[in-house]
């Protein structure tokens, strides 16, 4: 019998210079690396279409970033870095919370465009939120409440989120470009990067094509970046992001399974939304929240196919690929990327997957 997989058994060496730290000019126009056979080919992804067949379904997650970022100072002078995580009702939120000493219950932190904004009084220089507590796995997270709709407040004091492997401050390019051209559904923190290389005339061929399209949402949270520190992947606990499959894409897939075409996720985001919707046996519509943690031997029960960005060593995006397109044939896609130049993480390349006979559970 095989061992299980461990942690180590996904790590690999990137040379840094690899980390994108910019998007490709055109959106379509970076790399993609076609993994769907046994040997790499080496493609653009505006080739895409070509790869797909009429009938195929794309199923895109069509969440909005929303600019989550805040600086501010607590009340004593201190310097204050968070990452909203989740907006709640009654203008609440969940968030990160970095700072030399923790806020208390009862305190107010007040948070601005800048530290120095923040400083400065006036309405027009940020706004006071109130510190609830704390809440979340370990009580990793604050709850605070903020004066007014929290989503206005991050529109007009927020900054992008952008991962930590990208070094430069948030700019004008960044609130375009780290957003798909289809985001309708304000809540994520962090970009289905997958999703990043479609532009309008993209989408137009693709329909063209008779490729159909569907759309799921699932608001990517900070914990997508947070690494596995368990050698025994069973150890690890997965973050708890919200999703929903409405019933459109339900009958999508159903249409598209009965005439024998492929479902192709677009993204991890919207193959764990897909995979979460399907974990009672059948694809259901439905909202809710999922921590499902895909490592190989999952049985994937709605999706043939994935685009997917390249993801960081030994985390759980790798896990997921390997468990859908075979761990040793990942692993040597890496490795062809990197010999190959390739632009890795958010801002960086694709690549298409097909889901292992393996892997797929029985439809029944």
């Amino acid at each position: 019998m095989t061992a299980p997989l461990s942690l180590s058994d996904f790590d690999f060496a990137l040379p840094p210079e690899l980390i994108a730290q910019h998007p490709a000019a055109e959106r379509s126009g970076s790399r993609l690396l076609d993994g769907t056979g046994a040997a790499p080919i080496d493609r653009v992804f505006r080739d895409l279409p070509s790869l797909l067949n009429p009938g195929d379904l794309l199923v895109f997650n069509d969440t909005r970033v929303i600019k989550a970022r805040l600086l501010g100072v607590k009340a004593s002078g201190g310097q204050v870095e968070a990452l909203v995580e989740r907006v709640l009702p009654n203008h609440e939120v969940l968030m990160h919370l970095r700072a030399s000493k923790s806020p208390k219950r009862g305190q107010h932190v007040r948070f601005g465009l800048s530290v120095e904004a923040a400083m400065a009084a006036g309405d027009g220089n940020g706004f006071e939120a109130e510190v609830l507590g704390r809440a979340g796995p370990e009580e990793s997270l604050f709850h605070l409440r903020f004066p007014s709709d929290p989503q206005a407040l991050l529109e007009r004091f927020g900054h992008v989120p952008l991962p930590p492997y990208i070094t430069h401050a948030d700019d004008a390019d960044d609130e375009r470009r780290y957003q798909t051209v289809f985001a309708a559904k304000p809540g994520a923190v962090a970009a289905p990067t997958a999703a990043l290389h479609f532009d309008q005339p993209l989408l137009d061929a693709l329909a063209a094509r008779g490729v159909e399209q569907a759309r799921v949402t699932l608001h990517v949270g900070a914990g997508t970046f947070q690494p596995v520190r368990t050698e025994n992947l069973a150890e690890h606990r997965m973050h708890s992001e919200w999703f929903e499959v409405g019933p459109d894409t339900v009958e999508a897939v159903a249409r598209t399974r009965a005439r024998g075409s492929r479902i192709v996720a677009v993204g991890t985001t919207t193959l764990r939304a897909l995979e979460s919707a399907a974990l009672g046996g059948e694809l259901r519509a439905g909202v809710g929240d999922t921590d499902i943690f895909i490592t190989p031997g999952f049985r994937f029960r709605v999706v043939d196919a994935l685009i997917t960005n390249f993801h960081l060593p030994r985390s759980t995006l790798m896990m997921l690929v390997s468990a859908l397109a075979g761990h040793a044939h990942v692993m040597a896609l890496y490795q062809h990327a990197i010999a190959e130049r390739y632009r890795f993480f958010s801002y960086g390349d694709a690549m298409l997957l097909r889901t292992t006979p393996e892997a797929l559970a029985p439809q029944g």
